[in-house]
């Protein structure tokens, strides 16, 4: 047993790391001092170019982080999930579509410094296989359409920015053009 004095200066000095980058975990009488984590983590997104007749499908944002803003159909990868079912799922919640041949298309490290977020995104092409292009998130995206590399909207998505400024951008470009009917 500890001599009040001694607990009362411990105790200060638990009081005082909690000030600090530690975080102070006490039931009595036993402590631990471990580091503090900050609420910032780094998400995983996964985007998923759909190539039709040599276009792609980019989504108006609505409702989130880069509101306004263009880009492919995309979304988190969730526990257990590959690379391609993420994007088969979020293809389908968001548009309707259905995609094939969904490979690995490039990944590029995103710091989206006005909202405090950083996210990896997986790229993911894919080909369109069937369905008409819907509307089935109307709080998350504004409009839908077909554009070319020539004919990009304005503004893009920090994401998507990045990846046009990679290395992994010319791939992708020429893997387009090859589905032109």
């Amino acid at each position: 047993m500890l001599a009040p004095s001694m607990r009362r200066r411990i105790l200060a000095s638990l009081e005082d790391l909690k000030q600090t980058q530690h975080e102070v975990i006490f039931s009595p009488p036993f402590f631990a001092i471990v580091p503090r984590m900050n609420n910032h983590t780094v998400g995983v997104g996964v985007a998923c170019f759909i190539f039709k007749n040599g276009k792609f499908l980019l989504l108006q944002r609505h409702g989130s982080h880069g509101e306004g803003t263009w880009a492919v159909p995309g979304g988190h990868l969730e526990f257990g999930e590959t690379f391609e079912e993420t994007a088969q799922r979020e293809v389908k919640e968001e548009t309707g579509l259905e995609i094939a041949n969904i490979r690995f298309g490039a990944v590029t490290n995103d710091r989206f410094v006005k909202e405090d977020k950083h996210y990896l995104t997986v790229w993911m092409l894919s080909e369109w296989r069937s369905g008409e292009e819907i509307i089935t998130e109307p709080e998350k995206c504004l409009r839908q359409a077909w554009f070319t590399f020539d004919d990009l909207p304005e503004p893009l998505f920090v994401s998507f920015s990045n990846l046009l400024s990679s290395n992994f951008f010319p791939n992708i470009k020429h893997q387009l053009e090859t589905t032109k009917g």
